[in-house]
């Protein structure tokens, strides 16, 4: 693992990297009281000839730099951390897994550890990372999910936190997952408003296929509101479609007719465009899944049924995961797979 103390004034400390272990924290520390924590999650994979790639870290880096100012914890020179994190893996690179779905799960933290009962800026601060092996998110072939369009609780609102990866964001979704799974279904659909305004889906961005009028396909995501995290997987996505479109990076699979929109999307569109058979699919984006699809969606006492096409995955969603998956494994030669 790897430990940077930070105190105000003196600034960073000295990095460490040791073995993995318990660290101490004071009871009153304010991690404890007043959630001053924020985190971010990657992943190292081992491609055919043995190197170690991580899929744009540097994302990562920034958001969790604008994670930590949310919560007035110090930020850090993003490149240096990251050069100490590909140290990290190099180090315990023996813990990557080789067999295909397979990787080593990357966990950088910040926490506020001042001693103090009393809310504010803490004048100490730890940032450490972790390792662990994940397995495939789908071992056995890719199985849709059923989401639970959730109007009872909400994951965020305007002028709140939802746009950033804090620990405070996590918490308060863990209830209302178990109500979600006691009536049936794998994940919330949060939604927002009066209109119901989709916005995320368990701890991924959502995504909606919708079949145009003129033959074509849309590709909808809604937009970075405030309220929306900015995901990783959630940007990949949308720059795989728009350079398809443009040519710049053709993805096999897509379609030329192909519209990408950043747009609101409400329930009542999704409900309508079901009904009209209009919705070609709808899936989950982020770290863990890469892409999640939708086969229903539990709405105001009905369900909602999504197409999910062969295999378990839609055709947008089969073209941009299998492309996304190539990049990050090194597969597919792109400036996005960071060889460490």
């Amino acid at each position: 693992m790897l430990t940077i103390p930070w105190k105000a004034g003196a600034g960073w400390g000295a990095p460490e990297i040791k073995p993995y272990g318990p660290f101490a924290l004071d009871p009153s520390s304010t991690v404890l009281h007043y959630a001053q924590t924020i985190f971010e999650g990657m992943k190292a994979y081992k491609d055919a000839n043995g190197d170690i790639r991580i899929f744009r870290p540097d994302m990562n880096m920034k958001r969790m730099n604008t994670s930590a100012r949310r919560i007035a914890l110090p930020t850090f020179d993003g490149e240096a951390l990251l050069e100490l994190i590909k140290d990290l893996v190099r180090l315990d690179q023996h813990w990557i897994p080789t067999e295909t779905g397979h990787s080593l799960y990357i966990r950088p933290s910040l926490i506020g550890t001042q001693k103090a009962i009393g809310v504010g800026p803490p004048n100490e601060a730890l940032l450490f990372v972790i390792l662990s092996p994940v397995g495939p998110y789908y071992p056995n072939g890719f199985k849709p999910v059923a989401l639970y369009g959730t109007t009872e609780y909400v994951r965020a609102s305007p002028g709140g936190t939802g746009a950033y990866k804090l620990g405070v964001n996590y918490a308060p979704g863990i209830l209302p997952q178990q109500h979600a799974a006691q009536l049936g279904y794998a994940q919330n659909l949060w939604l927002h408003g009066p209109e119901h305004y989709i916005t995320e889906v368990g701890t991924m961005n959502m995504f909606v296929v919708f079949r145009t009028d003129d033959g074509g396909y849309e590709l909808v995501t809604p937009p970075l509101d405030g309220m929306i995290l900015p995901g990783v997987t959630r940007d990949s996505v949308l720059t795989l479609a728009r350079d398809h479109l443009t040519q710049k990076t053709p993805v096999a699979g897509l379609p030329p007719k192909l519209t990408v929109s950043e747009r609101p999307v409400t329930m009542q569109e999704v409900k309508a465009a079901a009904q009209a058979g209009k919705i070609v699919e709808m899936f989950g984006a982020g770290t863990a899944a890469v892409i999640s699809p939708v086969d229903r969606i539990g709405y105001l006492g009905e369900d909602i049924l999504i197409p999910t096409g062969e295999g378990g995955m839609g055709p947008i969603a089969r073209a941009v995961w299998t492309e996304l998956v190539g990049r990050q494994t090194g597969a597919i030669p792109h400036e996005w797979s960071v060889v460490v």
